[in-house]
């Protein structure tokens, strides 16, 4: 699925809440939950900051260990993170189409994402910093 994400660096610094619009484009298996999810601006995942634009996030051995997420470029070359995850529940709290949530940065520092919610559901994965 493709998501246009969009945000204000300081809004999402405050809320730790990217905000996610526009509609899925192509339909794709579902046991690896890929979606292709375009940032605004930049943001971080553990050790690695990606710069505006569309990354493929998708669970990377959804048969054997939910919890291992790959995001890569979009057309997949380049893997920027192939990390292990917490499962965590989807909170009450996310908006309709909201698919990550932000953590606090500094200013001029990209904020980093807290968490990833496959769309479809119930859960979500946590990426771990340390």
């Amino acid at each position: 699925m493709r998501r246009t994400v969009s945000r204000s660096l300081a809004a999402a610094a405050a809320l730790g809440i990217l905000t996610v619009g526009a509609a899925a484009v192509k339909a794709l298996p579902l046991e690896n939950r890929l979606m292709y999810i375009t940032f605004s601006g930049p943001v971080a995942l553990p050790g690695v900051e990606l710069q505006a634009g569309t990354y493929a996030f998708e669970l990377a051995t959804p048969t054997n260990d939910s919890t291992l997420v790959r995001v890569s470029s979009k057309d997949h070359r380049i893997v920027y993170l192939t990390a292990f995850t917490l499962r965590i529940d989807r909170p009450r709290t996310l908006r309709p189409g909201q698919v990550v949530t932000l953590g606090e940065s500094p200013r001029g520092v990209a904020a980093p994402i807290k968490a990833w919610f496959p769309e479809d559901s119930s859960e979500g994965r946590q990426f771990i910093y340390r």
